[in-house]
Formats: C-alpha cells, structure tokens, sequence
C-alpha cells in the first residue's frame, strides 16, 4: 500500500472505516475487470489504483439519509435493536 495515496484518500475521505468500505468495493470491481479511472503502473496493485483513485477525486461516497436516519438496527433487520435467535 502506498503511504503517499492514503494520506491523500484519507483527507478526501475523512472516515477511515467509510474509506476502507468504499477501497474494498473498488478493489473489488477491479479484480472483476473494471477499467481504473487514473493513469495506473504496471506495479500498482488494485488497492494502490482505489487510493489514487480516491486521492485524486474520482471515486467518491454519498450516505443514503434515509438508511442513516433508521439506525444500525434497521440496516441489521432488527426491529426495536432486540436480537433475534
């Protein structure tokens, strides 16, 4: 991992759990053939391609403010954050 391109991704994405999900998706995508949208060496492994990708503004994230507003335990199924069994 290229320190260089984390520190860059990280002052786009100031939430290292929200940039982590949004690195792995597009991790994810590369390894499924998807084009990278920066200029990429022939030595940079996926994830060094996502955080350049982050670093210089293409990729993005946008958080759904209805899913937000209905908490963890709507996103988990949960009803009343009991646990089901």
């Amino acid at each position: 991992m290229n320190p260089v391109f984390l520190g860059k991704a990280l002052q786009q994405i100031k939430n290292p759990n929200i940039l982590v999900n949004v690195i792995s998706q597009r991790v994810r995508q590369l390894g499924q053939g998807h084009r990278a949208l920066v200029e990429a060496d022939v030595f940079m492994s996926y994830m060094d391609i996502a955080l350049k990708e982050v670093a210089e503004g293409k990729i993005t994230f946008e958080i759904d403010e209805t899913v937000a507003a209905k908490g963890a335990s709507a996103l988990l199924g949960n009803k009343g954050g009991k646990r089901r069994r």
